[in-house]
């Protein structure tokens, strides 16, 4: 069973996507360039945006155990002013970048803090932060990428940490589905795999075996495997890319009713 990433791991990842994000705003031809898969936004709108996000967490994360962000913290994301000279813009984002991380290594992986997203698979903790702020960088990056010409892949090991920790995080909940029970299967050209469970009580997501390990193991005990409602295969940066909106299903592989899936992205839980 893959193991997550260590929360050492997860702040050199956090600091490493936030270089990469730096490098693709100093080489973009203007701050003015649209950022195709932030609608609406330009590529200042995106530094502010991640930039902003990484001091608000800050101030989150130092606050420990709360029911709410801090006022301040509030209050400083609403007056944020962002550098418009590129070079002082980009000293600005390492500021951001290091005020996270050094609040994270403060207080280690295990304290408590306040956080948008359900404690039922990601706790409201600075790992679970940290877990998270991985993410925001690198959809962040290929969005800043995007805009500047120049799209990379996501490294792997960002990408299959990305996949569960969406699930986790963003999609985790004791909701009500308001549909018939189903189940969606993500499965990664790298061998990793997932299924989110939809039903009354909510939506939760397990890993499980690969496809092919899944078959053997049925035909091993002459039964059928629980077949999803849906299954979604693709590398495991095409799978993250596409749970945060940047392209559509159709660019994927996908099995089974694939209008689940415009359901599953229309669904807003009431918690």
């Amino acid at each position: 069973m893959e193991k997550n990433l260590e929360f050492p791991d997860l702040l050199q990842l956090i600091d490493d996507r936030s270089t990469a994000f730096r490098a693709a705003v100093a080489a973009a031809p203007s701050l003015d360039a649209q950022v195709a898969t932030c609608p609406e936004w330009t590529l200042f709108d995106l530094v502010k945006h991640l930039g902003g996000g990484d001091r608000f967490w800050a101030a989150i994360v130092g606050a420990g155990p709360a029911d709410a962000p801090p006022a301040e913290a509030i209050a400083a994301r609403a007056a944020l002013e962002v550098p418009r000279e590129r070079e002082a813009m980009l000293a600005w984002l390492a500021a951001s970048t290091q005020l996270l991380l050094s609040a994270l290594r403060e207080a280690g992986p295990n304290a408590g803090c306040w956080a948008w997203w359900s404690a039922l698979q990601t706790p409201r903790t600075s790992g679970g932060v940290a877990r998270h702020r991985v993410q925001e960088s690198a959809v962040h990056t290929y969005d800043a990428q995007l805009a500047a010409g120049a799209p990379q892949p996501l490294p792997a090991e960002v990408a299959l940490d990305g996949v569960e920790e969406f699930l986790f995080t963003c999609v985790a909940t004791s909701s009500a589905w308001p549909h018939k029970p189903t189940a969606f299967d993500f499965h990664t050209a790298e061998g990793r795999s997932w299924r989110l469970t939809v039903d009354g009580d909510g939506a939760r997501s397990t890993r499980i075996p690969a496809p092919a390990a899944a078959a053997a193991a049925a035909a091993a005990t002459n039964e059928d495997s629980d077949a999803a409602g849906t299954s979604i295969h693709g590398t495991a940066g095409e799978l993250v890319i596409y749970l945060y909106d940047r392209i559509p299903a159709a660019s994927l592989h996908v099995d089974g009713d694939a209008g689940l899936l415009d359901l599953l992205r229309a669904w807003e839980p009431e918690e």
